[in-house]
């Protein structure tokens, strides 16, 4: 079975078309159990969500600030294992048509074996796997099985990315450049400031793949003035910090969902 690459990049011309930045969403699975998890993918699909990443736990996450973390731990201790987010993916991609990705470090992948993941990615309807630790220059083997299984691969650029170094990135890549905004872990920021700006322009100049830029917003605000020079806007940590502070499951779902519903006016406001 094939992997839902063509749906991802349909999806991000269509919001190109419309001439609006994609609101992008983060979630762990397993948090804060896997049901629950699944349950929360919908609702911020629900509130306006055009992808959604799902986050594979890891207990060293090299990315991810301390409100993620925090998530991690939850899904982790809850015993969420690899099978659950491959059930996390086929339940929201089927609940809802939307393309769904992974997001990943890759020692979990490499010790599931490349093969076996990307074809059970491709067959629960996976649109492909953001590796944010994963070097351009070791990527053959998982790129030739994501291509095989029609997944998306997407690297992370930074604002240290040197141009030469961009090009060697995205010319690896399919479906979307990731890019960080700034250095440093994920966490909500009051701004998100100019070098996001300089990195997406940068890496424009190398690729055609739409630029999506992630690490700091979290809010309607900074989701338009992403949206303004950003093909897509990436909010994770802000929609596990609503599910956190919220005083049960129900009340999260709800949070989120209102929350995915404010970035996505912010993406139109342009």
């Amino acid at each position: 079975m094939s992997g839902n690459i063509e749906l991802l990049n349909t999806t991000l011309a269509a919001t190109r078309a419309a001439d609006r930045a994609a609101l992008i969403a983060y979630l762990p699975a397993g948090f804060p159990t896997v049901d629950g998890g699944i349950e929360a993918v919908k609702a911020v699909i629900a509130g306006g969500a055009d992808i959604v990443e799902i986050g594979l736990p890891h207990s060293d996450p090299v990315l991810d600030g301390p409100v993620i973390q925090t998530a991690d731990d939850i899904a982790l201790r809850g015993g969420v294992r690899i099978a659950d987010v491959m059930r996390t993916v086929r339940e929201a991609h089927e609940a809802t048509g939307v393309p769904i990705l992974v997001m990943t470090y890759w020692n979990p992948i490499d010790r599931y074996g490349v093969e076996r993941f990307t074809a059970e990615l491709a067959e629960a309807g996976g649109a492909g796997c953001i590796l944010p630790d994963l070097p351009v220059q070791e990527s053959a083997l998982w790129r030739e099985h994501a291509d095989k299984h029609g997944l998306a691969t997407v690297f992370v650029v930074a604002p240290s990315s040197q141009d030469a170094r961009l090009a060697t990135i995205t010319a690896a890549g399919s479906g979307f450049v990731y890019a960080a905004s700034l250095m440093g872990v994920t966490g909500t920021r009051a701004s998100v400031g100019a070098q996001a700006q300089d990195l997406v322009g940068r890496t424009r100049a190398t690729t055609d793949l739409p630029v999506c830029v992630g690490l700091g917003v979290s809010n309607a605000a900074q989701a338009a003035e992403v949206a303004g020079f950003a093909d897509g806007v990436i909010v994770g940590s802000a929609f596990v910090k609503a599910m956190l502070d919220a005083p049960d499951e129900a009340a999260g779902l709800a949070a989120v969902r209102s929350l995915a519903g404010e970035l996505a006016e912010g993406v139109r406001k342009n």
